[in-house]
């Protein structure tokens, strides 16, 4: 099995002359981000964080060995930062990773196939899970309590009540 990529952060921009960047974090403290070893990128780069502080809630100011001037820092601008999971310590009891969802099958309270859990993103108001029908075409729904009322890691799926019928019962 390939050990699946985590999405830890994302370049947003160069900070000063001397080669440190602004990192967007998504772990649970800007500090995380320095905590799981090398980082990768898209490309398949290893950036090793060499200094980190926090800059705001989610955003930490970060130096990379090897990367000692405004303009190398201006390259990696909009990079994407990675882990693999296996760097991840396990979820505690009943937690689980987002990426984790990410291959479930999508069932509605019935039982009745309704796909597959393709994608988590988040645009800014929340999670919001990208289901894959099996005719090919996707759906978004949120990742609410309301419409997501059950997560079975181990049983591989996940129940999903679709917006349309939460809709109609209000």
């Amino acid at each position: 099995m390939i050990d699946q990529r985590v999405l830890l952060g994302v370049v947003t921009s160069a900070h000063g002359i001397k080669g440190e960047v602004k990192v967007k974090t998504f772990t649970e403290s800007p500090e995380g981000l320095g905590d799981y070893g090398p980082l990768t990128t898209d490309a398949g780069r290893v950036l090793e964080v060499a200094a980190l502080r926090p800059n705001k809630a989610d955003e930490a100011v970060v130096r990379f060995s090897g990367i000692s001037d405004r303009n190398a820092a201006e390259r990696l601008k909009g990079q994407s930062l990675y882990v693999p999971r296996s760097a991840l310590p396990p979820p505690e009891e009943g937690e689980f990773y987002l990426t984790d969802l990410i291959g479930l099958r999508a069932e509605d309270p019935a039982g009745a196939a309704l796909g597959t859990v393709k994608a988590v993103h988040n645009f800014g108001a929340g999670d919001v899970l990208e289901i894959e029908h099996s005719d090919g075409k996707t759906e978004f729904v949120a990742f609410t309590d309301a419409n997501v009322p059950a997560v079975d890691i181990a049983g591989g799926r996940i129940v999903i009540v679709p917006p349309s019928y939460a809709e109609d019962e209000q």
